[in-house]
């Protein structure tokens, strides 16, 4: 490479950043796209089965890994951070802390993040083909098969924790991330590096167990997982761990002691929708499909539906204090078209001690 070549990848890489910055992003960094242990770790995580019903993950194998099968010519991975904390938003303690309130996960209160960073993403590969001519590059968000964190790593955004979020030392871990894979050897970044230390804050906070140990998540455990990806009944051991929480979680977030540096999304569609940060899970559980769709519609909790959305709200009602609003509201969906939330439905009541149906009918 003549050193012309590499004044202009340089200068390349330095119009990215401004880019970046000018479309709404916090950081953007530049990595290769070998990560051979991260690529291990992942290898043992599959074969102990820890993504559950996510069988995607395996299907993709190593290309999750290995970014240049996925986009062939890929040399570099482009990686970006964009905040997301909303700067008015209901204290996520003192909502958990109150089981007639649904604690919905604080990435999802606002507009879908993957179209918005998608369109950012879009838009800045675009302005730099006019800036250099064409060149290969393909868009990623959370979506594709791609090893986020570990790429975001190497291209110095941040280290992973023991909980397997990304943290950065200057804003903690609120923030999505998203890719450009592309074929310009852009000079890369130094990777970041672990400030955990010996804090291990996050692993007694999950509700359920589901961080075995430093760095090992078992999504099968994970209210994440259970609340978002898992599309049949939530394991009967699990439901109480869940308590108010209907849409993701981030007990391991809250208790993390980085999480003081972090950053108020800057980008307007993050604010709160639909008053989602602290709202009655008997209104919530009240909503029809036609709400439940012109509500969602645009928002991360749209795409798992009505029927998974109701099934959440049914367990955290089996979970709150027993009051007539919460049997009414039970009760009211005891006849549900769908058999999935039917059968949470009568869970639930069973722990306000109603007799499931089938016992009634056996007496």
């Amino acid at each position: 490479m003549t050193e012309l070549e590499i004044l202009n990848l340089q200068a390349t890489k330095q119009a990215l950043v401004a880019g970046a910055r000018a479309l709404g992003f916090s950081q953007l960094g530049v990595a290769s796209v070998d990560i051979p242990e991260d690529e291990q770790h992942l290898l043992r995580w599959l074969d102990a089965g820890y993504h559950g019903e996510m069988e995607y993950m395996q299907r993709h194998g190593s290309m999750r890994s290995r970014p240049h099968e996925m986009a062939p010519g890929t040399v570099r991975v482009v990686s970006v951070r964009m905040d997301y904390w909303p700067a008015e938003v209901a204290d996520a303690q003192a909502v958990l802390a109150d089981s007639t309130l649904g604690y919905v996960s604080r990435y999802a209160l606002g507009r879908d993040y993957h179209k918005i960073m998608r369109r950012a993403l879009a838009r800045l590969a675009e302005d730099i083909c006019e800036r250099i001519g064409q060149f290969g590059y393909r868009v990623c968000v959370d979506t594709a098969p791609v090893l986020e964190k570990a790429l975001a790593r190497n291209a110095g955004l941040g280290w992973i924790g023991k909980h397997t979020n990304l943290i950065a030392r200057d804003a903690g871990s609120w923030f999505f991330l998203g890719e450009i894979l592309t074929d310009l050897p852009l000079p890369v970044d130094p990777p970041a590096t672990a400030h955990c230390g010996t804090c291990q804050a996050c692993i007694p906070a999950c509700p359920t167990g589901a961080i075995l140990a430093p760095y090992q998540l078992d999504a099968r455990r994970c209210i994440s997982y259970l609340t978002i990806e898992h599309k049949s009944a939530i394991p009967v051991e699990l439901r109480a761990a869940l308590g108010n929480r209907i849409y993701g979680c981030d007990d391991c977030q809250l208790v993390c002691p980085w999480n003081k540096f972090a950053q108020t999304a800057a980008h307007p569609d993050f604010k709160v929708r639909n008053a989602l940060d602290a709202t009655q899970l008997t209104a919530l559980f009240g909503w029809t499909q036609s709400e439940f769709d012109e509500r969602m519609r645009g928002s991360a909790i749209y795409r798992i539906g009505y029927e998974r959305w109701s099934r959440n709200i049914a367990v955290a009602l089996g979970n709150a204090p027993k009051s007539p609003e919460v049997l009414a509201a039970l009760h009211s969906r005891r006849d549900d078209a769908s058999a999935l939330v039917r059968e949470h439905v009568e869970w639930a009541l069973a722990r306000h001690g109603v007799t499931p149906r089938h016992e009634a009918r056996q007496a």
